[in-house]
C-alpha cells in the first residue's frame, strides 16, 4: 500500500478509551494517520488522546463513522455494536486491534510481551531499560508507565516494545523479533473455550519468532513448562527460580516496598556468569520474575549490567500496579489491578512478605460475571494470606449475564476456604464509612479489581473526611 494513500484514510477506533486501543491510536496519530474514535464513557485515556488532537465521540452511533474509511475494534466490541454494523453495511475494512498493531509494527524490531499475568509490568520494565540505554523505542503498553505518564510513545529508533493482549487470539499475528511469555492461566475462556486451545495459541505465538530471534519463557509456570517441553521450537531461553533456568533467580529477599536478587546466567555454549545485587522498587516474587524477563531480553541484546541495575532500581512503576494512594489513621491504602485469582494471590503474598507485621485488608470488586462464574472456586481460595475481605458488587463490564450462584453464599465460601472475615459493602459511601471506623496502624489495605474500584479508592480521602 502506498504510504501517502494510507495516510489519507480516516481510521475510526471503536472503544478508543481502552488502554490498548488508546495507545495504538496515539502511535498511529504520531505516524501521521488521521485518527478518530468513540467510546461509551470519558476517561483519562481519552483525555490524553484529546491533548494530541484525536477526535472523540462520546457514545456509539452510526453517524460517528460517516467519514471513516477503516474501522479498528477492541476485543470488547460485539457484533451487535451499532458502529460495527454500520461499517459492515458500508463494506468498510474492519480490523481487530491486534491485526492493526501487526500492520503498524511490521517494519520494526519488536520485543513482544504476552502472558496471562505480568505482561504490563514486564513491558514497562523493558521499556525503562531501553530508555536508560538511550535506544528510544516505540512503546505500546497495557498500562500507564509512570515515568512517561502515558501508555504509548512513538520512538525514533528501529525498536518497538509491545504488550500483546491474548484475550481475542490476535496476539499471534503481531510480528516478534524477541518474545516473552510470562505465564499461561485459565483466562478469557469466553474466547478460547479450553486451556488446551489457549496453550496452542501460545505455541503459535512462540513459533512466529524468527530463527535469529529468541523467546524468553518463565518455566516456574506449569503451563509454560508444558508447552516448552511439548513444542519443538529451538530458539527458546528460560528464566525463573527453577534451577534449570537459563536466567536463574538467586538470593531473593523482600523488604518494605522493594525486592533484591541475583541472576545466574547459564547460556548455551557460554561460561556460567553472575550478576549480583539487582534491586527493584516492587514487591513479590511475581515482580522479581517480571524484572528477570526484562533483564534476560536486555542482556541478550547487549545492554550492560550497569544500565540494567540503574534502570531497575529507579523504575517509577506502572499505574494501578500496587500504587499507594493515601494513608489514614496509620494504615496505607493501595490500588491494584489484580482481578484474577492468580493475580490476587500474588499481590497478597507479596504484601505479606514485605509487610509481615500488618493485617491485610482486601477490597475486592469482582470483574465480569463470566470470569466469576468460571473461576468461583479459585476466587474463594485466593485470600488465604489476608485477614479481611471487603466484598463489593460485581462490575459487569457490559456483560448481560447472570451469576450461576448465590452471591451471599460466595462470600461465605471465601470466609470458609480462605479463613478470613468477609464484609459486604454496596457502594463507595458504605466503604468509606466502614474503613473510617475500622482502620488502624495495624492494617495495610489493597483495592483490587479491573472495574471502577480504582476510582473508588482514589475518591476515598474526600469521602472519609465527611
Amino acid at each position: 500500500m502506498n504510504i501517502n494513500l494510507a495516510k489519507s484514510e480516516i481510521i475510526h477506533f471503536v472503544g478508543i478509551g481502552g488502554i490498548g486501543m488508546s495507545g495504538l491510536a496515539l502511535i498511529m496519530k504520531g505516524l501521521g494517520f488521521k485518527i478518530q474514535g468513540s467510546d461509551k464513557v470519558y476517561n483519562k485515556n481519552i483525555e490524553r488522546l484529546k491533548k494530541n488532537h484525536v477526535k472523540f465521540f462520546l457514545g456509539h452511533t452510526k453517524s460517528n463513522i460517516k467519514r471513516a474509511t477503516i474501522l479498528v475494534i477492541s476485543s470488547a466490541i460485539k457484533n451487535s455494536n451499532v458502529e460495527f454494523k454500520a461499517a459492515k453495511k458500508k463494506n468498510l475494512p474492519i480490523y481487530k486491534r491486534g491485526d492493526m498493531l501487526a500492520h503498524i509494527t511490521s517494519l520494526k524490531k519488536n520485543i513482544v510481551v504476552s502472558g496471562s499475568h505480568g505482561k504490563t509490568t514486564t513491558t514497562s520494565l523493558i521499556a525503562s531499560i531501553f530508555a536508560k540505554a538511550k535506544l528510544d523505542p516505540t512503546i505500546i503498553n497495557g498500562g500507564v508507565i509512570n515515568s512517561l505518564e502515558n501508555s504509548a510513545k512513538l520512538g525514533k529508533s528501529e525498536w518497538s516494545i509491545l504488550e500483546s493482549d491474548e484475550s481475542d487470539g490476535s496476539f499471534v499475528k503481531v510480528p516478534s523479533t524477541y518474545a516473552v511469555v510470562t505465564n499461561i492461566d485459565r483466562e478469557h475462556m469466553d474466547y478460547y473455550k479450553s486451556l488446551d486451545d489457549l496453550k496452542k495459541h501460545f505455541i503459535k505465538f512462540m513459533s512466529n519468532v524468527p530463527s535469529f530471534g529468541k523467546t524468553f519463557v518463565c518455566i516456574d509456570d506449569k503451563n509454560n513448562k508444558d508447552i516448552y517441553k511439548k513444542s519443538k521450537i529451538k530458539n527458546i531461553l528460560t528464566y525463573g527460580f527453577n534451577k534449570y533456568s537459563n536466567f536463574k533467580i538467586k538470593n531473593c529477599s523482600f523488604l518494605k516496598n522493594k525486592s533484591t536478587f541475583d541472576i545466574e546466567m547459564n547460556l548455551p555454549n557460554k561460561k556460567k556468569t553472575f550478576i549480583k545485587k539487582f534491586e527493584i522498587p516492587l514487591i513479590g516474587s511475581h515482580n522479581v520474575k517480571n524484572a528477570t524477563a526484562a533483564i534476560a531480553v536486555s542482556n541478550f541484546i547487549g545492554i550492560s549490567s550497569n544500565i540494567l541495575k540503574k534502570s531497575l532500581k529507579n523504575f517509577k512503576g506502572v499505574e494501578r500496579r500496587f500504587n499507594k494512594i493515601f494513608t489514614y489513621n496509620g494504615a496505607d491504602i493501595y490500588d491494584d489491578y489484580a482481578h484474577h485469582p492468580t493475580e490476587i494471590r500474588q499481590v497478597i503474598n507479596g504484601v505479606n512478605n514485605s509487610f509481615k507485621e500488618k493485617k491485610i485488608i482486601c477490597i475486592f470488586q469482582p470483574h465480569r460475571v463470566s470470569r466469576l462464574n468460571d473461576l468461583k472456586n479459585e476466587f474463594c481460595l485466593s485470600f488465604k494470606k489476608a485477614s479481611y475481605v471487603i466484598l463489593c458488587p460485581v462490575y459487569k463490564a457490559g456483560e448481560n449475564l447472570k451469576l450461576n450462584f448465590n452471591y451471599n453464599k460466595f462470600a461465605e465460601q471465601i470466609a470458609k476456604k480462605s479463613k478470613v472475615q468477609v464484609f459486604f459493602v454496596k457502594n463507595q459511601n458504605e466503604l468509606a464509612k466502614f474503613l473510617k471506623q475500622f482502620l488502624s496502624h495495624e492494617n495495610v489495605v489493597i483495592g483490587m479489581g479491573a472495574g471502577t474500584i480504582s476510582n473508588w479508592i482514589k475518591e476515598l480521602p474526600g469521602l472519609m473526611k465527611k
